[in-house]
Order: structure tokens, then sequence, then C-alpha cells
């Protein structure tokens, strides 16, 4: 029979939860429903935490897995559905969800695994200008992986249209020498290329600052990280796009919440609804997004 502890702490100006089983550990922060980090007992982390990490109120930390929603990345960027929802001014970057408090609904034990469940309120007509009323919640299911939900249910009379993302910064030991597997042959934008569509070549491997959108992906991917000895693997549903992420030398140096030499530790591997693979949710329809995180040895 599994065994959890749940602890309540402060990071900074965040209200977080640590749970701990026999397995693993997780830190939550009530902020973004997000994880910052996650790690197996005796095992470096699989989830990467930044050195230096703001925990501010208002502030996606720099960690974990942030949750972008209803948009992800720049809404300038976004189809025209996406953002002909939004009726601000400022949009922010990623979306309204990850920088505001979400509701815990509740922790309970389901076999041998536990599941923590969030909800955003404010999503059903209440987030700044994004008049729409959407059901949104987050189940997060602690076991011998880590699994990822994130439901949309549009509880409005009108149609909604969003792009989103589970933005999951990976730990790796060195990402000059871990590669992705699972892309090979993929169509992808390359968005510091003035957003060229190109196709991949073989294993992504990292040389250089990388942010690319793959298209058409296949519900596993994989990142190899041969010093570590071990392969983590990402069994996505309800996503047919991934975006990959590495700010490498010169980004780095210009981010307050990264040392500057934090780029070599992790590598973002994005389980989305981005470009074309929009969420389009009818009146009473739903969506769910998710991402099931493994760990082997090689």
């Amino acid at each position: 029979m599994a065994t959890f502890q749940v602890v309540t702490e402060q990071h900074g100006e965040l209200n977080c939860w640590r749970i701990s089983s026999d397995h693993a550990e997780l830190l939550i922060a009530q902020q973004g429903a997000q994880i910052l980090s996650y790690q197996r007992v005796g095992e470096p982390p699989l989830l990467w935490l930044s050195d230096q990490a703001i925990f501010r109120q208002g502030k996606s930390v720099r960690a974990g897995a942030p949750v972008c929603w209803p948009w992800f990345g720049n809404l300038q960027r976004n189809p025209q559905a996406v953002q002909a929802m939004y009726r601000g001014e400022q949009a922010p970057a990623h979306g309204l969800a990850r920088g505001r408090d979400w509701q815990l609904l509740g922790i309970e034990e389901v076999g041998e695994s536990l599941r923590i469940e969030f909800e955003l309120p404010e999503a059903q007509g209440d987030l700044p200008g994004w008049p729409h009323d959407v059901e949104l919640k987050l189940a997060i299911t602690l076991g011998e992986e880590l699994t990822l939900n994130l439901t949309s249910r549009n509880m409005g009379n009108t149609p909604v249209t969003i792009s989103q993302a589970l933005h999951s910064y990976f730990a790796v030991s060195d990402v000059r020498q871990a590669r992705v597997e699972g892309v090979e042959g993929l169509g992808y934008i390359e968005t510091l290329a003035d957003w060229e569509l190109r196709q991949q070549q073989g294993a992504l491997e990292f040389a250089g600052e990388t942010d690319r959108i793959y298209l058409a992906t296949p519900p596993q991917l994989s990142i190899v990280d041969p010093h570590w000895n071990r392969r983590i693997t990402l069994t996505s549903s309800g996503s047919r796009s991934a975006v990959i992420w590495n700010p490498w030398t010169e980004r780095a140096k210009e981010l307050p919440d990264m040392a500057d030499d934090g780029w070599q530790r992790m590598l973002c591997i994005e389980t989305a609804n981005v470009w074309d693979d929009l969420v389009e949710l009818k009146p009473g329809g739903s969506s769910s997004l998710g991402v099931r995180i493994g760990c082997e040895v090689i």
C-alpha cells in the first residue's frame, strides 16, 4: 500500500504543497496550479526548477509545468479565431491562467496513486478581457509515473476557440548531450528563422538556441540522456503539436530567473494545441489535453 504525505509550504509570495510518496516527490504552487518540481526517490529531478526562480504573485515560475491557457505564446502569433476571443488591451504571453490562484478541489488516493485536482473559477466569466464561461480543471496523478490532464468545458452559449500547452521543463544532465526521439521526419515551424516550415532530419540534437513548433506529432516523444542513463518518455493525449525550446547562452543571460548556465540543465517539451491544432469548444463541449511522464534506465 502506497503512503503519501502532504505538507503546506510558502515559497516567496506563493502558497505551495509538497507531496511525497514512497516513490517520488512533487512541489506544486497554488498560483497556476503549477508543478514546480518532480523527482523520484534516489534519482535526479525529472522536472526542472531554476536555481534562480522568482516566487512572486502574478509571475509564472520558471520551473516544472506551467499551464498556458487560453492561448499559447504571443497572442498575435495565434490564429485569428484565438485572437478574437480576447477583448483586453495588453495580452500577456502564454495566456491568463498561469499567473492566477487556482482552487484546490481535493487530494485523494486512487489505488496506488494520488490524484490532486485543481480548478480555475475565474475562467467561468471572470478573466480580464476574456468574457467566456469555461470550466477549467487540472488533474495531477502521482503514481509510478506522473500524469497531467487539463480539461476545458464550455459552459456558455457560444463557441470558444483556444490554444494551450503544458509547458514542461525537463531536467537533463547536459542538453548538449541529450536528444529527442519521436520527431524524425516531422514538419516543424522554425520560429527563429521567420517562422519557416521545415522538416526534421533524424532525432533532434542541440547545438544552439532552439524554439520549434512540431506538427502532427506522434503520441510519444522521448528525451534520451546518456550521462544520466535514462530515457524520459512523454505520452500525450488530445494533442498533435509540441513545442521544443532551449534558450542557449545569449538568451539565458537575458532571463533574470535563470542562471547564465541554467540552459545546460533544462529542456522544454511542451505538450500543446497550437498553430493548426486548435481546440474549438461548442456550447456544452469539452476537451482534455494530457501528458504522462515516465522514465526508464537505458
